[in-house]
């Protein structure tokens, strides 16, 4: 990577982590590209070279962070169960880092039919859908999942149920730790719907 690469690595992440704080402070619809680009300490130019309008950045904060969890659950040498659990886990703990407002953001932004498959949240569901997908796939690859798993409908409901605890946490304002909710619901519920599958 050259240094002008890494440079502009480092502007698009002064970028996003000044939108991720205005926006969770402030609401998409208050924050500005003057706020976002006066604590980034760039110019209004430079923004528009990396984001087209202050949404995409409610969209590229979706992806940076959970790439990062996915790694992790992928590269960790525990059971098929364990790798799961921690990849819901951390997939919540996210969400609730970023702060229920910036959760508030995104749901709304799910309305905009504009929106590209790629940067927008149609993008990040399918992406979120691949990430759950590779790890089921990989404990069948690995022996720890039986061959006729169901995957695609594993995968969905994992989702289903990601999506909806962070539905339900951002309605309520935060009220209570998004990230908890998913550890009650791995404890509780998720050796039981893999238990018919696991070898």
């Amino acid at each position: 990577m050259t240094s002008r690469q890494i440079a502009a690595l480092a502007t698009k992440k002064k970028l996003l982590d000044a939108g991720s704080k205005i926006i969770a402070e402030k609401g998409l619809s208050q924050a500005t590209v003057d706020e976002i680009t006066a604590l980034a300490g760039v110019s209004k130019g430079t923004f528009y070279t990396y984001f087209k309008k202050k949404e995409d950045i409610v969209f590229a904060l979706g992806y940076g962070a959970f790439s990062e969890v996915l790694d992790k659950a992928m590269s960790l040498q525990d059971t098929f169960i364990e790798k799961i659990i921690y990849y819901m886990v951390h997939f919540s703990a996210c969400i609730e880092d970023s702060g229920y407002k910036l959760s508030q953001e995104w749901i709304r932004s799910l309305s905009d039919i504009s929106s590209s498959e790629e940067t927008g949240p149609r993008g990040k569901l399918k992406f979120d859908l691949d990430s759950i997908s590779r790890l089921i796939q990989a404990g069948v690859e690995e022996g720890n999942l039986a061959k006729d798993t169901p995957a695609e409908v594993l995968t969905h409901t994992l989702a289903d149920i990601l999506y909806g605890q962070m539905f339900c946490w951002s309605v309520s304002d935060g009220s209570y730790s998004l990230r908890a909710r998913t550890e009650e619901f791995c404890e509780t519920c998720l050796p039981e719907i893999f238990k018919a599958y696991a070898l």
